[in-house]
């Protein structure tokens, strides 16, 4: 009977050992996938920091050609539509006239391209999936952390979580200028 009795107290040492170890690397690899996560949240704002002042300033060139354009022949009619005397009208209708022929160019050998309207709608939807793939990694985050937390509070993994001095991460949370709608300046 005492040779039995060593062998199943030698059984649960060995199954005790076993699940401790079994856990702390469960709770390893549960930490190890949010930190790895939040690597992931810090890449994809790091992209839309990166990205975006650069496109908003391709946009802006764009806007700023078709400004010019647009702008000459509004002068170019509202010179006309004041003209008073028929050599006013003569000179502001030959202005007109060379700013719709250089509009009329401009757009028959789209060179320069007027595309603002596209660039901006691209603009759009490039904020849109930025912004997107960050609620998409910070949700993926949020999860992974959940999970993580769960091990660290239920037992028996608390009590390994413990002697291994694991605590409950902090879920993300959004800080106080997040409250404010970011702007995007086209000026």
């Amino acid at each position: 009977m005492k040779k039995y009795l060593g062998l199943v107290i030698g059984i649960i040492v060995f199954l005790g050992v076993t699940t401790w170890i079994s856990i702390g690397n469960s709770l390893n690899d549960a930490q190890q996938e949010c930190e790895s996560q939040w690597s992931q949240v810090e890449n994809v704002m790091q992209r839309r920091y990166d990205l975006i002042p650069n496109l908003t300033a391709s946009v802006k060139g764009d806007m700023h050609q078709e400004q010019k354009v647009f702008s000459e022949l509004a002068k170019a009619r509202a010179d006309y539509n004041g003209a008073k005397t028929n050599n006013e009208k003569l000179k502001a209708d030959a202005q007109l006239n060379t700013s719709v022929g250089a509009l009329i160019n401009v757009i028959h050998e789209k060179y320069p391209k007027l595309n603002s309207d596209s660039r901006v709608h691209d603009l759009m939807v490039e904020l849109e999936g930025s912004e997107n793939r960050i609620s998409v990694e910070r949700r993926n985050y949020i999860q992974r952390v959940k999970e993580y937390n769960k091990l660290v509070r239920n037992f028996p993994s608390s009590a390994v979580a413990q002697s291994k001095n694991m605590h409950v991460m902090n879920y993300y949370q959004a800080n106080s200028q997040a409250y404010n709608a970011p702007k995007v300046d086209l000026d």
